[in-house]
């Protein structure tokens, strides 16, 4: 099996967090017309949407940990030569298409959710408001405030 090495990944921005998680709820919701004005805002939707794709895929198709004691097992393996696979193909898409990409990677993330990482489709938006919540506090911690600066409440649209 190939030895598969990633850059770390930038921190997102608290900013980017919110607008991407906004992004995706909407196209998840179907509200093209809200999507739409959230992409228009951010030029580099599909960058970021990538990130975001690297933290959903990842996680649930990286191979089992071998400090505990398992062994990768022939289906471990191809789950995760396929999330390999997976955002391959979403970066070449976003190498090819640039902007034009985001709805087309939201659509994926947002069906990988529903797919792998939920039991049906109304528990998809309850995932993006989990992982929205987990991505906006390393962001937070990531990027913190200066020094006596007031925090402001940040809400989702």
């Amino acid at each position: 099996m190939p030895e598969t090495t990633t850059a770390p990944l930038t921190p997102m921005t608290p900013y980017e967090v919110m607008i991407t998680f906004n992004y995706l709820r909407a196209v998840e919701a179907g509200d093209t017309e809200t999507a739409a004005k959230i992409a228009r805002a951010e030029p580099h939707m599909a960058a970021l949407l990538l990130e975001i794709a690297q933290c959903v895929i990842v996680p649930a198709t990286d191979l089992p940990n071998r400090v505990q004691g398992v062994e990768p097992c022939d289906d471990s393996v191809a789950l995760f030569e396929l999330g390999i696979c997976l955002l391959g193909t979403l970066r070449s898409w976003h190498e090819q298409a640039g902007a034009d990409a985001a709805a087309g990677i939201a659509l994926a993330i947002t069906r990988f959710i529903a797919q792998i990482l939920t039991t049906n489709e109304e528990d998809v938006a309850e995932a993006l408001h989990q992982m929205n919540a987990v991505a906006l506090g390393q962001a937070l911690e990531a990027h913190p405030g200066p020094a006596g600066a007031r925090l402001a409440r940040i809400t989702a649209a």
